[in-house]
């Protein structure tokens, strides 16, 4: 089967991928006037755009792996119950990926990163209010600030780099101790007596509203969504041809936002870029008997806990493994615990579990922009844990380099050819 769209038109592009990055491209380029068509085999918003913390973080711009790194990883990877986690059996395969990962904390490329994310994310929660109006649900995105929680001073002065950071590229954040912390947020246990709190990040109450609420948008505005799963990727002429293997569509334009199934699309026809799972988990508490106002973070646990419609979110852990491989029950339970210990009389009855793949790259910066050599093709995945801050902000600048409107070196920090090095294959 064909698509009843003409091929090869100018304006028509195929989005792979209907997670909250595909949406927001999406919209951002039928608002531009392009006629889009989105593919994907899952429905819209129900993988990572579901699950995620919902926190909307414009100031994360320290990337994963900071200076130091070394000295604390190798002790993670061998605690099951730390925040990073690397089963045994996936240590081989994950090796390369954690060598570019320490590579990328040398000083000099963390300002680097650091510079690059600012100028993405910068002004995202604005972003997100004004995309949010324009679908018809403003009231899902709030701005009452994060809350980070330390145990003690010692413990705080581990992230201090991290900070620093974010501080000196502009992040506004107040320094709380366990008065300040309380009278912000009652129900912190007394073993967190330090904070950081961030005054103008914001949040979600429904992920999974927003993402219909788009998908719901885009349909009244003549967006196309197909039930197919992207295999496929050719030329087509001028144009390009994406196959699931019983049907084929064409367009312009191909816009990949697959999330972790997006590397092995693009390297059919252009990088193969070390795009890798870091498999997170969410436990929702329906009724938790404790009331909070903004995303709460376990700092030393590295949990996100957030209210929303349908109970207490708590959110976090890093898991390397198959993509295939079964959901780990103890990481789950471990969140649940970690989050009982750090709100007094929080409740986790009834509570449900997920797990979902982030897709991060070892620079912790995204793949956007047009595909060199491949005229009309372009990338916007591998957000890891800022996908959904980073979304709307990453659609504004595809449709500005769709148009020509955007300076190349706007994209050249998240380019897909920047893991290749004298021909070799990026790992």
């Amino acid at each position: 089967m064909i698509s009843s769209m003409p091929s090869h038109q100018h304006d028509t592009v195929l989005v792979i991928g209907a997670g909250i990055i595909g949406l927001c491209v999406a919209h951002a380029l039928r608002g531009a006037g392009y006629r889009v068509t989105i593919l994907d085999d899952q429905p819209p918003g129900s993988q990572c755009s579901f699950g995620n913390a919902g926190a909307l973080s414009s100031g994360s711009v320290a990337p994963l792996a900071m200076p130091g790194i070394l000295k604390t990883a190798g002790s993670m990877l061998l605690n099951p119950d730390s925040p990073l986690h690397i089963p045994f059996h996936y240590w081989l395969r994950a090796a390369p990926w954690l060598s570019r990962f320490a590579s990328s904390a040398r000083p000099q490329r963390v300002l680097q990163i650091a510079t690059a994310l600012t100028e993405l994310l910068s002004g995202s929660v604005a972003a997100h209010q004004t995309l949010a109006q324009a679908v018809g649900c403003r009231d899902v995105v709030h701005q009452t600030g994060q809350l980070h929680l330390y145990r003690d001073e010692q413990a705080l002065a581990k992230d201090h780099a991290s900070w620093n950071l974010k501080r000196s590229h502009g992040l506004r954040m107040e320094d709380v101790d366990f008065d300040g912390i309380h009278a912000l947020e009652p129900s912190v246990g007394a073993d967190y007596r330090r904070g950081v709190y961030l005054p103008d990040e914001g949040w979600l109450s429904s992920p999974d509203r927003y993402t219909r609420s788009i998908a719901a948008a885009l349909r009244a505005m003549g967006v196309t969504f197909e039930t197919a799963r992207a295999s496929k990727l050719e030329r087509a002429g001028t144009g390009w041809q994406v196959s699931d293997g019983a049907h084929r569509w064409e367009a312009a334009h191909v816009v990949i936002s697959a999330g972790i199934g997006s590397r092995a699309l693009l390297a059919q026809v252009g990088p193969d870029v070390p795009l890798e799972s870091q498999r997170g988990y969410h436990v929702q508490a329906p009724e938790p008997c404790v009331r909070l106002s903004r995303v709460v973070v376990l700092a030393d646990k590295k949990i996100f806990m957030t209210p929303m419609e349908g109970g207490l979110r708590i959110a976090g852990t890093v898991e390397f493994a198959r993509p295939n491989h079964p959901p780990s029950q103890r990481r789950a339970l471990l969140l649940e615990r970690q989050a009982r210990a750090g709100l007094n009389g929080l409740s986790t009855s009834g509570f449900t579990t997920w797990m979902g793949h982030r897709p991060c790259l070892p620079d912790s910066l995204p793949v956007l922009g047009p595909v060199r050599g491949q005229p009309g093709l372009w990338c916007a995945f591998g957000h890891g844990h800022l996908g959904m801050t980073g979304s709307a902000n990453t659609a504004i600048l595809i449709s500005r380099s769709f148009t020509g409107t955007a300076h190349p070196d706007e994209l050249a920090s998240f380019a897909p050819e920047r893991f290749q090095h004298s021909g070799r294959r990026s790992v």
